[in-house]
Formats: C-alpha cells, structure tokens, sequence
C-alpha cells in the first residue's frame, strides 16, 4: 500500500478505537441485559468494565433464578410480531398514471421485502430492541443479484438488498446525537473471515483473533447440596478473521457526494463517494433505518424495558430465594449440641433420621432441635409487591404475560381496559417500528430510481398467492410517499374488524346505488376479513384490466397488436385513460400508437358483434327447420 493508504488506515483504525472506548458502557449494559433475559441472573458489572458472576457466600445459600423478565419479552415480542405494517404508497396527484406508478411501487416494496425474507429479518430486529433497546436495517444495491443479463452469467442486473445491524456493530460519531441523519459519520464494524474479504473486495488480507460474543454456561446457582449451570454471554477469539470497518461520512463542502472508506484488517479496500443516493431530495445519506424499543433522551441507541426490570428482578431472586432458605431450616432443622457429648461428624452427614439411635455422654445434655418458628409474612407481601412493580415497570399485566384473569377483577370492562393499557404502552415501541419500516420503503424506491434504468421484469406474489410479472424502470416510480393500510395491528384484532365490516354490511355502507356489492368490492371485502383475496384472483374483469394496464406500459415503447379473445370495452376504457393523460399530451408518437391500438381495439369489437349476430341467425334458421 502506498504512504496515503497507510494514513487512512491508522486514522479509520483509531477513530474506530476511540468510539469503542466511549460506547463500552453502553455496551456493557446490554450484555448484562442479555445475560439477565437468558437467566444468569446473578451477573453485573465489574469496576474493571466486564461481565462477572457473583459466587456464592456459604455452601447453604440458596441462588435459584425465578425469570420473570423472560414471560414479560416474549409477551412483547408477541404483540410487536401482530403489527403487519404493509408500507402503501400514495399517488403524487389523482392522475391515472401517478395512481399506477403508486400501485407499482407498493407491490415493488411488497417483493423486495418478501425476497429479502423481512418479515423473519424483522422478528430478529424486535428481539434485538426489545433486548438492547435498539436495532438497525442496512438497505444497499446488490449488483451480483438479479438476473443475469449476458451468456456467461457473470454480469447481473442487481437488485435491492436488506440485511440486519445488531447495535453491536454500529459505531456513531456523537453517542449524544440522537438523530440518525444528523450524525456527521457512522461506522459499520462487522467480523469477516479473510476468504469472504477475498470474494468480496479481490484483496488479500492477513487474518487474526477477533473478539465476538458466543454462549457459554456459569454454575453460579443452586441451593444447599446440589449446583445448577446457567447460560451465559461470553467473549471468544474467532480464527483466521478480521474486523472490517465501513466509515460512512456525509456529505460536506471537501466531499459533497459524502465518502465511505471500508478497511479489511490492515488494508484500505474502497474509498470514494457514498454510493446511493437514498436521501431526501436526492441527495446522499447512510443506508440505514433505525428500530428502537423506547426513545433514550438525547442518545443514539434507545432503551428497553428489560433494563428497567433487572433490578426489580435482582430483588425478586434475593426475596424468593431467602424465602426458601427459611423453609429449609424448617425442614432439616437447626441443631443445638453440647461440646463433647456425641460424635458431631455423624450428627452432621445424618441428621435425625427415623430409627437413628443417637449415642452421647452420660451427664450430657442430649442433642435438641431448636424451635424453627414461621416464615416472616414480609416475605410474601414483599414478594406481591415486586410482582406488582414487575407489570407497572414492563406495562405488561397479569392477562397478557400469564393468560389469566387477576383474582380481583371480575368485570369484562375492566378486562378489555387492562388489555387496552398493554396495548398504549406497547404502541410506542410500534410507532418507532413503523417509521424503521417506512424509511426501508423510501430507500427501496430511491435504490430502485438510481439503477433500474433499463426496463425490467419483477415476479410479484400477492398475498393470496397470485403471481404476477410487473414490467418497470425508474421513470414509473415517482412516488415515494408511504402510509400504512392499517391504524393499530395492536387494538385491530381480526375478530374486531370481522365484527365491524359485519355490522357496517347489515346497514349497506358498501352497497352501490342498486344495493349490490360489486366485485372490487367483495375483493377488498374478503382481504379485510382475513380470507385471502378470493375474489380478486379469479374476477374477470381484474384479469383483463391488469393485461390492459401492462400494454399501456408496453405501448410507451412501441407497437401492440391487441386479442382477439380481449374484453374490448374494458380495455378501450383503460387506453382512453392513457390517450387522455398528460404523457400522451407531451408525446405524439405515444398518442398516435394508443389511437390506433384503440381502434383496433373497437375493429375486433365490431368483428365480434358480427359474428354473433350470424351464430344467432344461423340458430334460428336451424330451430325453423325443426
């Protein structure tokens, strides 16, 4: 390497030391929170800046762990995996074109994220916020995806890529900033094997030990006479590897299209401008969105609810555990002997079991039991009230977390208002999840503009499982306004909205003038209703209006030939809105093609009413000779 790259190397290495330096608490507090959700529970924080257990004080101590933060995650992540947040995208005007090219991307957004498996992508992410208080989605361009375009299949078309950033590897440069885009630079620092280095960059790399995080056991619980093992989060040296730093910089007067600089171990392998243009108003920012748990003031990385409970869950084990420490002095009892008078080493394997004949000195006081007296009833009072503080910290309540009914509430008000708080604390957490997925839609459109230049062909699958080929370039996406099709997955249960959609059909809300329901009706009715789109797959009049929209697309570039076996009044009606709309206005050639693709259109129409009008005739002739 030359001198130049050896200095952006140092500095790339040590800006990276430093920020490692400085978010280490943080750090060290999920790993804790990790540790407590697994169930090693009696871990915490060194002064020396690690993870450590605490041992046991005597051999009798009882240190049994009563996981209570483990119900109160999978509760959460539970309601957090009903929020089917499907991104829609709304027309830039009422235009029948900008209507399309909404509707298209939509249905792009729908197949990156059923490509990229998001939906299993994303129950990763809420374990991650919901554990650490924070997630990230890295949305990039893949060129060695798509289709390849040539004989040899080395060159592909590219397409849209999403991969999941634990907060682990994400390294801003101001913790304080909470603001994603108003950070000045952000690192992505992940361990890479140097063959992956190899098939990525082309670079030769010198591997080494890398530090990443593994699962291990502790025996630090148990009670008197027996040991238990619990899992751990430990740090271990991974072979052969290197730490690959991405330094991601925005835009300023020295660079204005940004810089990324990406260092594999001791090698600098890129260094140019940020790549995508994926900000607002087309300009360059960081290909990554933001899930958090709960806003952390003036933080980069949010907070989470496991780290509130740990320590009313520290004094939930203290309680429980003393509890049972008690109750074995009750059981085994607690012997008072006086010096000399037995063998004190038999008394102590034995005990007093029955039949046992206790020998002692004559003139002796004989061994006794002293009096074991009741377990205090501040052990059960206190222990009721850290289960209290446990659904008031987490807002997750008995009916949710252990599917029953508290013993004192007996209305079904009251219930459906317990469940309702759930829901209100949880809908932050959703909240933060829907702008995550929102901004992942816009980096999708904005990827999709900057490298589909040429036409293409995406296979989309619907949700009732039709398939269909949508032809598309960066000049059809022109929105990327996104809304969601739902308010609250959360409240909106699909028993709810079938009750609702049923009372709103008795009244006749979605009847038409005559009272009947039309087809694009029943479609939409049967989407709502959870059925699937049974309507929609097989409605004939949809079939041909999806064929009549794709040749529109294809009439912008040359010539269509219509069917003969086309429903002509339902396509001349499509095209008309095509010839009516300003891009055939700004276009002669396209308005003269659509023209005469319409009269075709009525032509075959004209065949076809001639040639029933003869089978009917011909008909007739026929039942007059009968």
């Amino acid at each position: 390497m030359s001198k130049y790259e050896d200095e952006i190397v140092a500095q790339v290495v040590a800006d990276f030391k430093k920020r490692q330096e400085q978010r280490r608490p943080i750090e060290l507090n999920w790993r804790l929170n990790m540790n407590f959700v697994l169930g090693n529970q009696f871990a915490e924080i060194s002064p020396k800046g690690d993870i450590t257990e605490v041992d046991r004080q005597y051999f009798w101590q009882q240190r049994e762990v009563y996981n209570h933060i483990a119900p109160i995650l999978e509760t959460r992540l539970a309601k957090l995996a009903r929020v089917k947040a499907r991104p829609i995208v709304r027309p830039v005007t009422s235009d029948d074109l900008d209507v399309a090219s909404a509707s298209l991307a939509t249905k792009l957004i729908d197949a990156v994220c059923k490509d990229n498996e998001f939906a299993s992508l994303l129950a990763q992410a809420n374990m991650w916020s919901e554990i650490t208080g924070s997630a990230f989605f890295k949305v990039v361009w893949d060129k060695d995806a798509g289709k390849a375009i040539d004989q040899a299949n080395e060159i592909r078309e590219g397409d849209v890529k999403i991969s999941l950033c634990p907060p682990f590897e994400l390294f801003p440069e101001d913790v304080s900033i909470a603001d994603i885009d108003k950070q000045s630079s952000i690192m992505h620092v992940k361990a890479l094997t140097v063959d992956e280095v190899k098939k990525i960059w082309n670079k030769d790399v010198k591997g080494g030990e890398v530090n990443v995080f593994t699962f291990d056991n502790t025996q630090v619980a148990g009670g008197l006479g027996y040991t238990a093992t619990l899992p751990k989060i430990v740090s271990e040296k991974r072979e052969d590897s290197v730490t690959v730093i991405e330094k991601y910089e925005k835009p300023t007067k020295e660079h204005p299209n940004g810089r990324l600089i990406i260092v594999a171990g001791d090698k600098l392998v890129f260094d140019g401008e940020l790549p995508f243009v994926n900000g607002e108003d087309k300009t360059r920012t960081y290909p990554f969105a933001r899930q958090q748990c709960l806003e952390n003031l003036a933080n980069f990385f949010g907070t989470c609810v496991v780290e509130r409970i740990i320590p009313v869950q520290r004094a939930y084990n203290a309680v429980k555990n003393r509890k049972h420490e008690f109750m074995n002095r009750i059981a085994l009892g607690v012997f008072a002997v006086e010096d000399g008078s037995c063998d004190t080493d038999n008394l102590e394997e034995e005990g007093l079991p029955p039949g046992k004949i206790l020998v002692y000195r004559q003139g002796s006081t004989p061994p006794m039991m002293l009096a074991p007296g009741q377990i205090p009833a501040e052990f059960s009072r206190e222990e009721e009230k850290l289960l209290n503080e446990f659904t008031m910290i987490s807002g997750v309540s008995e009916v949710t977390t252990y599917s029953q009914v508290p013993t004192n509430v007996a209305s079904g008000t009251a219930i459906s208002l317990l469940l309702e708080q759930d829901d209100t604390r949880i809908s932050l957490t959703a909240d933060s999840l829907r702008d995550c997925i929102k901004r992942v839609g816009k980096h999708i459109l904005r990827l999709y503009r900057q490298f589909a230049k040429v036409p293409r062909v995406k296979r989309i699958v619907g949700d009732n499982g039709e398939v269909e080929l949508a032809s598309f370039s960066s000049g059809n996406i022109e929105s990327e306004d996104i809304d969601f099709d739902t308010i609250n997955e959360i409240e909106d249960t699909l028993s709810a909205r079938r009750a609702m959609v049923y009372d709103l059909l008795r009244i006749g809300i979605f009847a038409d003038e005559d009272g009947k329901l039309s087809s694009a009706t029943k479609a939409k009715l049967f989407e709502i209703l959870g059925f699937g789109n049974w309507e929609h797959g097989n409605d004939y009049k949809e079939n041909h209006l999806k064929k009549a929209r794709r040749e529109n697309f294809e009439l912008e570039k040359g010539d269509v030939v219509p069917d003969v076996y086309d429903a002509h009044e339902i396509h001349i009606a499509e095209h008309v809105k095509l010839f009516v709309s300003s891009k055939c206005d700004k276009d002669q050639k396209l308005k003269e093609r659509v023209a005469d693709h319409i009269k075709k259109h009525k032509e075959l129409m004209t065949l076809d009413a001639g040639v029933k009008e003869l089978e009917s005739k011909f008909e007739g002739e026929v039942q007059d000779e009968r």
